[in-house]
């Protein structure tokens, strides 16, 4: 059949568009995926000379690995002791690492070197925890061990790669200043084992930085443990317990310090201060007329002033009128603050506790609201016989009282402007919807408590799922404690022995070699269901 030539090219073009696409779909074979991804540790093949080599005498090490690896922070995470004046040389070829002594080695000594968390392999980063190479200069090697578990001081829980050292008694003013040379990091159970070491006396130390670190306790954001006695090593020692905790600075500082965008001025410092103040420089008038805030916690100041013209401000921090620091804050000549101010209300989920006020808190002191122009509805319909009071214990903090209605809906408009600053601005437009939440939704506990040693004081301390203290109470003596309407979930009791009788637990000190008050969690979970009224007895056993 003879084609013409429409029909020719159309077949050539089809033809085409075929074979361009059998190309495409045979390029775009899919790579494999190469499997399982790569969990496992680099494993060592073989050390030259041998681990635990005794009369050794090589200038140079050779240990050979099963894959590719790289070594991570050599100055923090490997250390070898006894110290030499001058570090060993480490370096990579291929699969193996070469070290090279510069320094001469003592005789009739054990040397250790830890490589901590230092050795991982090339790709996947996994780490080889916690290898140690050891030899001796003499005819032996010392091969005595220490041994226990470090755990939290508050939550009695195992923690994982704490940083375990041990000092010899006369090298222990290095503590906080130099990285031990005897130390390991503990397992997931806590548990933790220095071995390879010699007669003598020592103090032992744990320290736990959350994101890694030197391997030096040097800042109160690390917690810290230590026992009091030292360690006198004449035979294998095991059952050792350290508790962490974390230091109360001793030396005030001011962490932040800003002027935000509202004018609102935020300082914040590392201490809680039980009883702090401000005071502006410079101007008795603008220091009377102006506003500070602390926090519950005392660990945080808030200052609002009229006046933001200022090229630069002097405030005092004092703590019971003793002053602790002078911050200076400058502000740019083209700085503007913009006044405006928010609200926000305490309907966690948007209900409210029954029988708490609902309540509203201003960004910044209020002079005046209109409340006339306040709408509240319940269920569509207008409510006029609601309250609206300033909290007498700030400028910030206002109430709205009304009977509240289980399983009501209401809807609160607050209108633009109804809010005046007390030192500018006026606030924005606030919508909400919130409901009164069901007494079934919450449950009561009634706990008695016996104590078996009337000579101290305690500190019954509250804590729910997340042990967040939320109640704290001290008691002498056996007594009965009532929780009235806690919602649903699960409780505990975590009870401080107070012994400086201040109603609060005191953390450790270290260099002072002050332990934290000691403290003793009930082993009873406590599950409270809805509309429940729960009874449970709790028996305080003695300090130990």
């Amino acid at each position: 059949m003879c084609l013409n030539q429409n029909q020719y090219f159309r077949l050539i073009l089809i033809t085409f568009i075929l074979s361009y696409a059998l190309l495409q779909g045979c390029a775009s074979i899919q790579q494999p995926t190469g499997g399982p991804k790569d969990t496992i540790a680099p494993r060592i093949l073989k050390e030259t000379p041998k681990n635990f080599t005794k009369n050794f005498s090589s200038p140079h090490i050779a240990i050979e690995l099963d894959e590719y690896f790289k070594l991570n922070n050599i100055s923090k995470e490997v250390s070898l002791s006894p110290d030499l004046n001058k570090q060993p040389d480490y370096k990579i070829k291929k699969k193996t690492l070469n070290i090279r002594f510069q320094d001469t080695l003592e005789a009739n000594t054990t040397y250790t070197i830890n490589f901590g968390n230092a050795i991982a392999d090339f790709n996947e980063g996994n780490i080889l925890k916690n290898y140690v190479y050891v030899f001796s200069t003499g005819n032996k090697i010392d091969s005595l061990s220490i041994s226990g578990t470090v755990i939290n001081s508050l939550s009695k829980k195992p923690q994982l790669d704490a940083t375990v050292f041990l000092l010899p008694l006369d090298r222990d003013t290095l503590f906080g200043k130099k990285k031990a040379h005897i130390y390991t990091t503990t397992d997931s159970s806590g548990n933790f084992k220095l071995k390879y070491l010699k007669e003598g006396t020592y103090k032992i130390y744990s320290v736990y930085e959350k994101e890694g670190g030197d391997k030096i306790y040097n800042s109160t954001n690390e917690e810290i443990a230590f026992l009091n006695k030292p360690i006198e090593l004449k035979s294998d020692t095991s059952g050792i317990q350290l508790q962490l905790f974390k230091e109360e600075p001793t030396v005030f500082r001011v962490t932040d310090r800003k002027i935000e965008n509202s004018g609102r001025i935020l300082m914040a410092y590392n201490q809680k201060l039980p009883n702090p103040s401000l005071k502006i420089l410079g101007s008795e008038e603008l220091n009377r007329n102006s506003t500070k805030e602390f926090s519950a916690t005392g660990d945080t100041a808030l200052l609002w002033m009229k006046d933001m013209t200022f090229d630069s401000l002097q405030v005092v921090i004092s703590n019971n009128t003793t002053p602790l620091d002078t911050v200076v804050l400058r502000r740019g000549k083209r700085d503007d603050y913009k006044q405006d101010i928010t609200i926000i209300d305490n309907a966690s989920n948007s209900r409210i506790k029954p029988g708490n006020d609902y309540s509203l808190t201003f960004s910044a002191p209020v002079a005046t609201i209109d409340s006339k122009n306040i709408v509240l509805l319940q269920d569509s319909v207008p409510v006029r016989n609601f309250k609206f009071q300033k909290d007498t214990s700030s400028t910030r903090r206002y109430t709205l009282q009304y009977s509240w209605k289980a399983e009501k809906n209401y809807d609160l408009t607050i209108p633009e402007g109804a809010a005046k600053g007390l030192y500018g601005g006026k606030s924005k437009i606030f919508k909400r919807t919130f409901q009164r939440d069901v007494e079934e939704n919450y449950g009561n506990l009634s706990i008695r408590f016996t104590v078996t040693d009337t000579a101290h004081n305690y500190v019954v301390q509250l804590l729910n799922e997340q042990e967040e203290i939320i109640n704290a109470r001290s008691i002498k003596k056996s007594a009965i404690l009532n929780y009235t309407t806690y919602p649903v979930g699960k409780y505990s009791f975590r009870i401080v022995y107070d012994v400086n009788n201040n109603d609060k637990w005191d953390t450790g000190n270290v260099k002072k070699a002050i332990q934290p008050e000691r403290t003793w969690n009930a082993p009873t979970e406590i599950t409270l269901r809805a509309n429940w009224d729960l009874e449970e007895k709790i028996t305080i056993p003695p300090p130990q």
